[in-house]
C-alpha cells in the first residue's frame, strides 16, 4: 500500500471512531465571549483560569509601556547566543524569590520543559516513577530519555511504595514525576504524601503545576503551597500559558540543577529564545496574579457548585478542582453533547482518546474566576437532557 493510501485510511478510520480532530475557525474573543464559526459562545473550553488575557486595561497599559520601550520583537537567537534578554534575568529573579528559592529558569513551553529536564537529568541508570495519567509531554520526555520509566496506577501511592521499594538500590537516582493538578480528571495529587514517600527513599521528585499555578495558594504558587510543600520538592514546573495568561513556561530548582540544565538540556540549548515583549508581559502577569486570592476563591467556588449539582443529576463527575469533566464514556456521546452544549450557546469541547483513556470520552468544562454562577446555571439541565 502507497504511503498517501495508507495515512488516508487511518484518517477514514479516526473519523469512524469519533476521532477525526479540526481546527476550529477563532474569529474573536470577548472576555468570557468567543466567536466560532460566527457563533458566539460562551468560553468554556479555555484555560485563562483568571482572565487575565482579557484584562483589556492591563493589555492597554503594557502595550503603551512597550513601546516607550526600545525592546525588539523577537530574540533572533538561543539565549546561549544573543537572546538572553535582561527582562529574562527579571523573571527568573521573580520567580525564585516568589518561590523561596534559589534559582528558576524559563522555558518556552510547558512541552520544551517536560521533554527536556527528564532527558537531561537522567539515563539508563536512572528509574523514573511517573503517574498513570500524567500529560503527554511527560510522557514524550521518558520516551526521550534512556532511562527506564514504570507508571504507577494514578494517585495510588501504595503502588507507587512498592515500585520504589523493589527498585531501591538497584538505580543511580529514582525520579518521580507527577502533574499536581490533573488536566483531564481535575482531581489532585497528594503532595505530602509524595514528599514523604521522596524522602524515605532518596528520590527526585518533580512536580508539573502547570494547572495550578494561579489557581491555588494564596499567592498563587499552585498545590505545592497550598500543601505547604514548596521548599520540599526539588524541581516544580509550571506555565505562563494558562492562569497567567501569556506563553512560555517555568522551573523552579536548586542553583546546582539549574546550572546542569543550562549545559545538558537540549530542549533549552537548541531553541530560539522568547521576544522580550513575551518576557515583559510574562513578568506583569506573574507579578498580577499574586494579589488574586479573591479570584481564585471565587474560581474554586464555582466549580464545587457546579460539580456538585451534576452530581445530583447522576452524572460521573471526578476531580476537586476548577476543571470540571464530565464523563460520557463514549466518543460518539461526547461529540453529540459538544454539539447540544454549542447549540445552547456554550463551548465546551469534547476530549477522546488517546488524550483520555480509552471508554473515557468526556466533556471538560473549564472555568474562570471572571463568570457567575448565572452564567453557567443551565448546563446540568442542558447535559440531561
Amino acid at each position: 500500500m502507497q504511503f498517501h493510501e495508507r495515512i488516508r485510511e487511518e484518517l477514514d478510520e479516526l473519523k469512524s471512531l469519533d476521532r477525526y480532530r479540526v481546527l476550529p475557525d477563532i474569529t474573536a474573543r470577548n472576555g468570557k465571549d468567543i466567536e466560532v464559526n460566527g457563533q458566539r459562545l460562551l468560553n468554556l473550553s479555555s484555560n485563562d483560569y483568571l482572565g487575565l488575557g482579557d484584562d483589556t486595561a492591563m493589555l492597554e497599559g503594557y502595550g503603551i509601556q512597550f513601546r516607550r520601550s526600545s525592546h525588539a520583537m523577537t530574540s533572533s537567537s538561543s539565549r546561549l547566543l544573543t537572546g538572553n534578554h535582561p527582562l529574562y534575568e527579571q523573571l527568573e529573579k521573580a520567580l525564585a524569590s516568589l518561590y523561596g528559592r534559589e534559582s528558576a529558569m524559563v522555558f518556552n513551553s510547558g512541552y520544551h520543559a517536560n521533554i527536556g529536564i527528564l532527558p537531561a537529568l537522567c539515563n539508563r541508570h536512572d528509574l523514573v516513577l511517573s503517574d498513570r495519567l500524567n500529560h503527554a509531554s511527560i510522557i514524550d520526555g521518558m520516551k526521550i530519555a534512556e532511562a527506564p520509566y514504570q507508571r504507577y496506577r494514578h494517585r495510588d501511592y501504595d503502588h507507587l511504595e512498592v515500585l520504589l521499594a523493589a527498585a531501591q538500590g538497584r538505580y543511580r537516582q529514582i525520579f518521580i514525576v507527577t502533574e499536581s493538578v490533573f488536566s483531564m480528571d481535575g482531581d489532585l495529587a497528594d503532595l505530602s504524601r509524595l514528599v514523604a514517600l521522596k524522602e524515605k527513599y532518596g528520590a527526585f521528585l518533580i512536580v508539573d503545576e502547570a494547572h495550578g499555578v494561579g489557581v491555588f495558594g494564596g499567592l498563587g504558587l499552585g498545590l505545592c503551597e497550598t500543601a505547604g510543600m514548596v521548599q520540599e520538592i526539588d524541581i516544580i514546573t509550571g506555565t505562563f500559558g494558562k492562569a497567567l495568561a501569556s506563553t512560555g513556561a517555568f522551573a523552579v530548582m536548586s542553583s546546582l540543577v539549574r546550572e546542569y540544565l543550562l549545559n545538558t538540556m537540549r530542549s533549552f540549548i537548541f531553541t530560539t529564545a522568547l521576544p522580550p515583549v513575551i518576557l515583559g508581559w510574562s513578568l506583569l502577569t506573574l507579578q498580577r496574579q499574586v494579589s488574586m486570592y479573591p479570584e481564585r476563591a471565587a474560581l474554586l467556588g464555582l466549580a464545587e457548585r457546579l460539580r456538585r449539582e451534576l452530581i445530583v443529576c447522576g452524572f460521573d463527575v471526578p476531580g476537586d478542582s476548577h476543571i470540571v469533566p464530565v464523563i460520557t464514556g463514549s466518543n460518539d456521546r461526547a461529540v453529540a453533547l459538544a454539539v447540544r452544549l454549542k447549540n445552547a450557546g456554550f463551548l465546551c469541547m469534547p476530549v477522546r482518546p488517546p488524550t483520555v483513556p480509552e471508554k473515557g470520552a468526556r466533556i471538560r468544562i473549564s472555568l474562570r474566576s471572571t463568570l457567575q454562577w448565572e452564567d453557567i446555571a443551565r448546563i446540568p439541565e442542558i447535559i440531561g437532557g
